[in-house]
């Protein structure tokens, strides 16, 4: 029997979480989380993690595993969901992986480029010279050691800034030079389904998303985490604004509307990503029985 992977992809606020659960239901597999921040167990509220109902339903997994001081990447994530995938699939014919991480996804659908991985004394010393020096004087460096890279990197991701660095300095040679963003074989198939929305109405439950986080705890989450916030981990969407209310220089209704604001932002930026992808069958997360259908079929 052929193996199969569920890839479940849409922007945030969307409706995957629920979604995945009943897919996961129907074909009796578990889900592979393809959330870049939902692995880090003190971020469960500011990044909707699955609720312990929700994980007592179906196991899932890559929920909950890091400390915020670990450092992952998409090219571990990308070996270990595929470690993960060979032990599953001895089992289970087919597997649900849900998320919204555009670089995770693709990481287990297409690979990730074979880029050296960096070494610890490399690592600490870019990470030293980027809180001594800033992101800018960083950036002017990689203008002129990979101007090519330069050009299309978002030059405002202090991570993606600094790994291109450490990869120029440790082998000498550019970043560009490894990426040859060269579509990998997977031994089983891959069956990717795009939950959408019209703009409306995603906005509005992405709003109704971020009261709820509020309701459930999220200043007091981002309290807890504050002492860690130069760390990548927290260099994202819902913390950030939290922490520039507690540095005292927004009002906290001002916070969370910049929440509300940035997170329709990264949603924009999601459909955008994802809409390049010609194998995703888009379908609106009310067609249960539509997608429940096309995957039967796909799965004969």
């Amino acid at each position: 029997m052929p193996k199969n992977l569920i890839v479940l992809i849409g922007p945030t606020g969307v409706g995957k979480t629920e979604l995945s659960l009943r897919v996961a239901e129907r074909f009796g597999t578990s889900i592979i989380s393809s959330d870049s921040r939902q692995l880090y167990a003190d971020l469960k509220i500011g990044t909707a993690a699955p609720t312990p109902e929700q994980l007592a339903r179906v196991p899932h997994h890559f929920v909950g595993t890091l400390r915020l001081t670990d450092y992952y990447s998409a090219a571990q994530y990308e070996t270990e969901a595929l470690e993960l995938l060979d032990k599953l699939f001895l089992e289970k014919d087919t597997v649900v992986m849900a998320g919204g991480s555009m670089m995770y996804v693709d990481a287990v659908c297409k690979g990730i480029d074979d880029i050296p991985t960096v070494d610890t004394e490399t690592r600490q010393l870019m990470v030293e010279r980027y809180e001594r020096e800033g992101l800018e004087r960083l950036t002017a460096e990689l203008k002129l050691l990979d101007p090519e890279y330069y050009n299309v990197v978002d030059l405002k991701n202090p991570k993606r800034i600094i790994h291109a660095l450490e990869i120029c300095y440790m082998t000498g040679e550019t970043y560009t030079s490894f990426r040859t963003q060269k579509k990998k074989e997977r031994p089983f198939r891959m069956i990717k389904i795009g939950l959408t929305r019209n703009r409306e109405e995603l906005y509005e439950r992405i709003n109704q998303r971020v009261d709820k986080m509020m309701e459930e705890g999220l200043p007091e989450e981002a309290k807890a985490v504050y002492p860690y916030r130069h760390l990548n981990a927290l260099n994202t969407v819902g913390y950030k604004e939290m922490f520039k209310a507690l540095d005292g220089e927004w009002e906290l209704s001002f916070a969370i509307d910049k929440i509300k604001q940035n997170s329709r932002i990264y949603s924009r930026k999601q459909m955008t990503w994802f809409r390049r992808d010609e194998e995703i069958r888009w379908f609106h997360p009310e067609q249960e029985e539509e997608i429940m259908a096309y995957i039967q079929d796909k799965t004969k």
